[in-house]
C-alpha cells in the first residue's frame, strides 16, 4: 500500500505516461493536438483507457507526426503571393 504522507505517490503509479508535452494546439484540419498527437477523444479518455489502450495509441503517435503540414512563409508569404 502506498505511503498516504507520499505526495508524489500518484505519479509513481506502474502504468503508462502520458506523451503530454504542455503544447496543447488542436491542428484545425487534422483534429489532432500538435503537441502530444493525440485526438481529443484520447486527450479527455487517457485517464480511464487501460494500460494495454494506452500502449497501443503510444504506439501510433509517431506515424501521425506526418499529417501535420507546417505553413510556410505565414501572412507575409500569402500577401507576397497576392
Amino acid at each position: 500500500m502506498a505511503d498516504p504522507t507520499d505526495s508524489d505517490a500518484v505519479w509513481k503509479r506502474d502504468e503508462i505516461e502520458s506523451p503530454c508535452i504542455k503544447v496543447c494546439l488542436i491542428h484545425p484540419v487534422e483534429r489532432i493536438c500538435t503537441g502530444c498527437l493525440r485526438s481529443i477523444d484520447e486527450i479527455g479518455a487517457w485517464g480511464r483507457l487501460s494500460p494495454q489502450e494506452r500502449r497501443d495509441i503510444m504506439d501510433e503517435l509517431p506515424s501521425r507526426r506526418g499529417r501535420l503540414q507546417k505553413r510556410r512563409g505565414g501572412r507575409a508569404a500569402r500577401l507576397a503571393q497576392g
